[in-house]
Formats: C-alpha cells, structure tokens, sequence
C-alpha cells in the first residue's frame, strides 16, 4: 500500500451513518458581517467592531486562496429591509470565488436578484424559520445547491435551540430537529453558527457540530469560535465538518489563510493549495 493510500486510510472517519473521507478538500470560508455597509465583528453575536471594508476584504480573502466568502447582511432582517444589493455587485466584480449571500431574504424574487447581481448561493435563517415551505421553493426553483440555510443556536435550559433576527429572538426549535427538517426539504448546506462560542476563540462547538452532521446527509459548514490552526483541525475530525467559517481572526490578522492551510495539510487535512 503506497503512502497515499496510507494517509487516505488514515483519515477515513465513519461519523455515525455519515462517511466523512477526508481526503475529500476541506474548506476555510471567510464571512463577512456586514452593518451599515462595513464589515463588523463581534462577541456572542453583541458589542460588534468595525473591522474594514468588505470590497477590499472580499479581493484579499480570494487572493489569498480562500475557498468560498460568505456575506452576511446582519441587521436587515431586523430592519427591515432588503440585502444592500449594490454591494453585493460590488463584491462580485472583484471576486472570482463561490460567494454565498445572506440577511433580508423572502422569496424567490429576492434570490433571483442576488443571483443576478453576481451571488452564486445564498443563507436564509428568519425566513426559513417563518416560511419553512421557502425552503422547498427555493430549491425547486434555483437547485438545492443554491441554497444555504443558517442555524444561529444558543444552549438555552438543556436544550441547543435555533435563533433569529441575527441571534436576537429565540424560536421554539430544536437545533437538531430543524437541521434535519431543513435537510428535507431540499437545503444544500447547513451553516451552524453556535452563538454560545461565537467571538470567543475557545474553539468551535465540535460535539454539537458532530452530531447534526452525524444526522444529516448534506455538508454542514461549522461556524463560532475559531481562535487557533488548531481549533481547524478540531472541528475537521472531531466535528466531522465539511467546512469551517471564521470572521474576526481573518480580519485582524492573527491567522492567514495561506498558513492555515498549510497546518492542516502537514496535519493531514487535504485542503486546497
């Protein structure tokens, strides 16, 4: 058996029903909170920072070989109103990276916009919770692998329950339970953002990473607390995740994507150099 084989084997996890090869790429997502037309940061989802300005983040993050970028338009729900869509042309004049857009989503006419102003998938959270049957529209419509639903989950009393309003109103849904139910109905994706780890930089919340990607059959995107390479690692094997999402250590400087990249495949992560 050649080296490669060795490895391939080595890093074959069986995560319950789900066979996770890791020899399959992994990817690094920077996000992109946007508020008031500016890239933000924050802590368990408060006391948010400017942290630049998302055209010139979004041209960086490509050129440094970032996967996919996620933009997220964090108060539109709650205002109200629809995702800046002019920034969104902005952004994807400059990029030449899959690019998933979300905040203020409803219908399919809102998808239909995104996707012509140069989004290639796009995160619905309030709206799915509100309109569960969105789900099925969309995917219907533009094919699930557009589609990206966000789970914002808080441990409340025992229990991991879903969010919305950008993590400021609590629903009555289970975490696990809706994923599943999310899955069902044609998502794409699941991008989990544990709001109990967010900001923090104590790791990613790998145990409950593991157990919704253990229960469902479409690539769940762990989000919420990176602060080391290792935190990466972590939530590849132990969290079966197919994909990491990090925010405030790309912005600032603490880690480069290019290094990242580099531990995780002298670690035996494969990743795309």
């Amino acid at each position: 058996m050649g080296v490669g084989w060795r490895m391939f084997a080595k890093n074959a996890l069986f995560c319950g029903q789900k066979l996770i090869l890791c020899m399959l790429t992994k990817r690094i997502i920077p996000c992109l909170d946007i508020k008031d037309g500016q890239t933000v940061k924050g802590i368990n989802f408060e006391n948010l920072r400017s942290a630049g300005n998302p055209v010139e983040l979004a041209q960086f993050y490509a050129a440094q070989g970032a996967d996919e970028l996620v933009f997220l338009d964090i108060t539109a729900t709650v205002e109200n109103r629809k995702t800046l869509l002019h920034l969104v042309q902005e952004v994807a004049r400059h990029i030449n990276i899959p690019f998933t857009v979300g905040g203020g989503i409803g219908s399919v006419a809102d998808v239909s916009a995104l996707l012509n102003a140069g989004a290639d998938k796009i995160s619905i959270n309030s709206s799915a919770v509100r309109n569960p049957s969105l789900i099925n529209e969309l995917a219907a419509e533009f094919g699930s692998q557009c589609v990206v639903v966000a789970i914002d989950t808080r441990h409340v009393n025992g229990e991991n329950i879903v969010h919305t309003h950008g993590g400021r109103t609590p629903t009555q849904l289970q975490t696990l339970a809706w994923a599943r139910e999310v899955t069902e109905r044609g998502a794409g994706e699941i991008l989990l953002t544990s709001m109990d780890s967010d900001g923090t930089k104590a790791g990613f919340a790998d145990a409950l990473t593991r157990t919704v990607a253990q229960s469902v059959s479409i690539p769940v995107i762990a989000s919420g607390g990176a602060g080391t390479m290792a935190h990466f690692k972590s939530v590849f094997e132990e969290g079966c995740a197919d994909a990491a999402l990090a925010a405030g250590i790309f912005h600032f400087g603490e880690m480069t994507i290019p290094d990242l990249k580099h531990y995780l495949q002298q670690n035996g992560i494969a990743v795309r150099i």
